[in-house]
């Protein structure tokens, strides 16, 4: 009988014999802050035992002893159903994993949580902070040589980077990129600045419901981040400005082959740092000349204001350079750099039209001037020689317009900017915000003549408050009142929580865009001074003043009051302060129990409400900063007072007159917030 023919297995990738062996003498030791799966190992108390361990259940996936040799390039997945920003992550992945493997690496794909404006309550900004303490432990935990970073959202690529300075490995990013736009009766619209204009039209009762439902299927035609310079399109630019993320990866769109070419690189790039990382980690990169750059570039584009908070908490992760970067470092930059990009929401294009004109390496070839060429990047060399890589093609919008643009280019020269200087203002003086970080944008506000404002406040206290009067046709406001909205700082106040129903803090919503009171939006009202302690949307436009520190919520804040009075009649006042001197002092000393309460909540509400601090520290968790906990914590009260607060003046005295006293707002800007009496004297 024949005997069955030997059967042959392919033949495997094999390393040499004594290259395996060496896992398993016991005779040498192990270096634990080696490369590959030799690093970070688990503790079982015998390092040979553990790297056995871990080689015998990777293997079960599939890995050769080859591939398991190479350096190990993780990429983090922030993938989600519930996240149509991160809608084209699997084919990065797909790309980025291409571009490892063709470098030598071995790429592991791993997740962390994923955020969305839309889909996180009560706020994406209320969970920042927990995905960059993910971020961070992953990367330290597991056994990786540099990790590419893929997101997009506008919370996702802070929260990494925050995590990436604090585990201070080898990263690069990689950013899903901005949608398409789309088209409603002929006229091009995308998410999200036109989704809040044309949402103010429809309560003013120039759209109808039709229209709006219609309008609602094409703002959003594809996956991607935001279409205009919202938050996650300028932390896209902020992120090659920063050196963090190669020079062409901010603008190609999210559906495009581009994009795909992009992650592929980014790929290639992982490699290479894997193979040099202590000489690229990001504490190395990063220098105080990057933040000045990352603003410059901030101004000159007319990016959020989110950012802001977001630099202020990137930078006070670098244990070298916190504290070196303030809300005033971008005031002051922002005096002498002018906006040179015509997006909305300051402008009319969207980020299709930047791509089309070159780019971000157009943009900073006109900003040469205004920028530290010297800084390094993650690809080893400088922004300087970043620049002159770049190719013609990249470079156009120097020599003729964007495609879509007949009368105009979407990146101006310097010397013919969209607008002059100071494109975000930051208010470092002033009574109302001490704490130094109140912002606006003053590229994007609607009626010019409100940026040197006096005008009678109209107080809410909190969103339920808002929703409740804002629309009332007895509502005491006109054309030139200043609309406050407090209670919706880091912190906050949840009406459900002080109604018993268990709720946590505000998270610092983004409801600074307080809408333009009915009435006087029917009568062709479309922008009024308004302040807040809260945020508002990158994408968003208006008169609007933000972050104001401390927030309504702490006890020593100008805004912490329950009820502050803006009658004109002073009579009306000087009868009422006897009878409500009592019942105000019981408000405040419930407040100062709620407070209390807080801090006694548990689980990660709790943690929050313990450890998050004021806007101008980026309203990160004192104990994740570089300085540790206590530093620059929540800073109550007096503590943080400064600016122009009158002499003399303490926060509960100064509190005490304004809810007795009619209100109004002053601002002159660039740079003075007020609260005054109405003959204009400072409280």
């Amino acid at each position: 009988m024949e005997s069955s023919p030997t059967r042959t297995e392919p033949a495997q990738p094999r390393v040499p014999p004594s290259a395996i062996n060496a896992d398993y003498d016991l005779s040498t030791p192990i270096d634990l802050d080696g490369v590959g799966l030799r690093q970070k190992l688990p503790s079982y108390g015998d390092a040979h035992f553990s790297l056995f361990m871990r080689k015998l259940f990777i293997k079960a996936l599939g890995y050769s002893e080859d591939a398991l040799s190479r350096p190990i390039v993780g990429i983090v997945n922030t993938y989600s159903s519930f996240n149509p920003c991160h809608g084209n992550i699997p084919q990065l992945l797909d790309a980025v994993k291409r571009g490892v493997q063709l470098s030598g690496g071995l790429a592991i794909d791993f997740p962390t949580i994923s955020l969305h404006e839309s889909f996180t309550a009560p706020t994406s900004m209320y969970l920042r902070n927990l995905m960059s303490m993910d971020t961070e432990e992953m990367i330290r935990a597991q056994p990786v040589d540099a990790v590419v970073l893929i997101g997009g959202c506008d919370k996702t690529t802070p929260a990494q980077l925050m995590g990436g300075i604090s585990a201070n490995k080898p990263i690069i990013h990689l950013v899903t990129g901005p949608m398409m736009p789309g088209s409603f009766q002929g006229v091009r619209v995308g998410a999200c600045t036109d989704c809040r204009s044309n949402w103010a039209k429809f309560r003013a009762g120039a759209m109808d419901i039709e229209d709006i439902s219609a309008l609602n299927e094409e703002l959003a035609p594809t996956a991607g981040t935001c279409g205009v310079m919202g938050t996650a399109s300028t932390m896209a630019c902020l992120l090659v400005a920063l050196g963090m993320m190669p020079i062409h990866g901010a603008t190609a769109p999210a559906v495009s082959s581009a994009r795909l070419r992009i992650a592929e690189a980014t790929g290639t790039h992982a490699v290479q740092l894997a193979r040099q990382k202590q000489r690229l980690q990001p504490q190395a990169i990063l220098t105080r000349e990057s933040f000045l750059n990352a603003i410059t570039v901030l101004q000159a584009v007319g990016g959020s204001t989110n950012a802001l908070v977001h630099l202020m908490a990137i930078v006070n992760r670098h244990p070298a350079l916190a504290g070196t970067i303030t809300p005033a470092t971008i005031d002051a930059i922002g005096r002498t750099t002018p906006l040179l990009l015509d997006l909305k929401p300051s402008g009319d294009g969207y980020m299709t039209d930047f791509h089309a004109a070159g780019g971000m390496p157009a943009l900073l070839h006109h900003l040469r001037p205004l920028l530290h060429l010297d800084a390094r990047t993650v690809t080893g060399r400088t922004l300087g020689e970043e620049l002159a890589s770049a190719t013609a093609s990249t470079l156009q919008s120097l020599y003729v317009d964007s495609p879509s643009s007949s009368t105009k280019r979407i990146i101006r020269p310097l010397t013919d900017p969209v607008y002059p200087s100071s494109a975000l203002v930051v208010f470092t003086r002033g009574n109302l915000s001490p704490g130094g970080a109140a912002v606006l944008k003053a590229s994007a506000s609607k009626d010019r003549r409100l940026l040197h404002h006096r005008g009678k406040a109209v107080v809410f206290d909190g969103p339920a408050d808002l929703a409740h009067r804002i629309d009332d046709p007895a509502l005491d406001v006109d054309r030139d009142s200043v609309l406050v909205l407090r209670g919706i700082g880091p912190v906050g106040r949840n009406e459900e929580e002080e109604k018993g129903g268990g709720g946590g803090p505000s998270g610092m919503p983004e409801a600074g865009l307080i809408p333009i009171p009915r009435k006087l939006a029917a009568q062709g009202v479309t922008d009024m001074l308004r302040i807040s302690d809260g945020r508002m949307s990158g994408t968003a436009g208006g008169t609007v003043v933000l972050h104001v520190s401390p927030e309504g919520a702490d006890p020593g804040s100008v805004l912490g009051v329950r009820l502050l009075s803006v009658e004109l009649e002073e009579e009306v006042i000087k009868a009422r302060m006897e009878e409500r001197r009592r019942e105000m002092e019981l408000k405040e000393e419930g407040k100062e129990e709620g407070w209390a309460a807080r801090e006694r909540m548990r689980g990660y509400r709790g943690l929050y409400v313990r450890e998050v601090n004021q806007a101008e520290h980026g309203v990160d968790f004192t104990f994740l900063t570089a300085a540790g906990p206590g530093a620059n914590g929540k800073d109550k009260g007096a503590e943080q007072a400064g600016g122009d607060v009158p002499p003399g003046y303490s926060f509960p005295k100064l509190r005490w007159i304004i809810q007795h006293s009619p209100m109004v707002i002053i601002l002159q800007s660039p740079m003075v917030l007020c609260i005054t009496d109405p003959e204009g004297h400072l409280f």
